[in-house]
C-alpha cells in the first residue's frame, strides 16, 4: 500500500466544512467519492485539518492509500476531470507509510480577507465593512496575540480539545486600497479560532475595545468576552507546511 499526500484548495461557498456530514454536502465527501470512482476502490482520506461552513482554502492537503502506484500527470488530468469546478487538486506526492497529514503539519496560515467597499466580485470571498477601522491599532492588538499561548476565549465551546494552547508565529494586517487583509500562522488552530480573533480585532479598529481590554478578553479565556466571529465567507486556509522528511 502506497501512501500520497494530495495538495488541494477550493470554494467554500457551497459546502458545509471539510468533514463528513450525515445530511449535508462537505469537501471530504465530495473528494472520497471522486477518489473512488478514479481509483476504482473505496478511498477515504484524512484532511490536515478542518475547515468551517463556508470557509475557503487555497492550499490543503489530505493523505489517501492507494496499492497501486500513481502516475502523477494522469491522476491529475483524470482526478480534476472528475471534481466538480468549485475543488481543484494540484499536486500528488508520494510519502512515508507512517505519514500523517494532520499530526505532521508544523504551521498552518490562514488568511482574512475584508473590503471596505461594495465589489461585485467580492460577495462570496470577502466581509463587506463599511466602517472606518484603525488598522494601526488593530495591528498593536494583533501584537498583543503573540504575547500569548493559550486562546480559549477565541474557541467554540464544547469542542473535543484537550488544550487551548497555540505558539502563534504571525499575526499582522495590511491593507491594500479598499482591501484589508488579516495574515495568521500558528502550530495549530482552535475551532472557530481565527474568525473569532478576526471579529474581536474590528472592534478594536472601531474603537469598541481598547487595547487593554483586548489583553483582558484573551487573558479571561471566556469565550463571550471575545466578540462575534467575522462571516466565513472571508477565511482561507492558505498554507500548511510540513517537514521534507516525510516526503518521498
Amino acid at each position: 500500500m502506497h501512501r500520497y499526500f494530495i495538495e488541494l484548495s477550493y470554494d467554500g461557498k457551497h459546502y458545509h466544512g471539510w468533514q463528513l456530514q450525515n445530511n449535508a454536502l462537505t469537501v471530504q465527501e465530495v473528494l472520497e467519492k471522486g477518489l473512488s470512482t478514479l481509483l476504482k476502490r473505496d478511498i477515504s482520506i484524512m484532511g490536515s485539518g478542518r475547515t468551517d461552513t463556508g470557509v475557503h482554502a487555497t492550499q490543503q492537503f489530505a493523505q489517501f492509500d492507494s496499492p497501486i502506484l500513481l502516475d502523477k500527470l494522469e491522476f491529475l488530468k483524470k482526478i480534476n476531470g472528475i471534481l466538480p469546478p468549485t475543488i481543484a487538486i494540484h499536486d500528488l506526492r508520494l510519502v512515508k507509510k507512517d505519514a500523517h497529514a494532520r499530526f505532521h503539519a508544523i504551521s498552518r496560515s490562514y488568511i482574512y480577507k475584508i473590503t471596505l467597499e461594495k465589489n461585485p466580485f467580492y460577495k462570496d470571498s470577502h466581509w463587506l465593512y463599511y466602517k472606518a477601522l484603525d488598522v494601526e491599532k488593530m495591528n498593536a492588538a494583533a501584537t498583543i496575540l503573540k504575547e500569548y499561548k493559550d486562546f480559549e476565549s477565541f474557541s467554540k465551546v464544547h469542542t473535543d480539545v484537550h488544550t487551548f494552547l497555540c505558539q502563534l508565529f504571525e499575526a499582522k494586517w495590511e491593507q491594500n486600497g479598499y482591501e484589508l487583509l488579516f495574515n495568521i500562522s500558528a502550530n495549530r488552530f482552535l475551532r472557530g479560532m481565527v474568525r473569532a480573533i478576526v471579529g474581536t480585532l474590528v472592534e478594536v479598529g472601531t474603537g469598541k475595545v481598547s487595547l487593554e481590554e483586548f489583553r483582558n478578553i484573551i487573558e479571561a479565556k471566556n469565550r463571550k468576552k471575545a466578540k462575534a466571529a467575522a462571516p466565513a465567507q472571508g477565511l482561507y486556509l492558505c498554507r500548511v507546511q510540513y517537514p521534507e522528511s516525510i516526503f518521498i
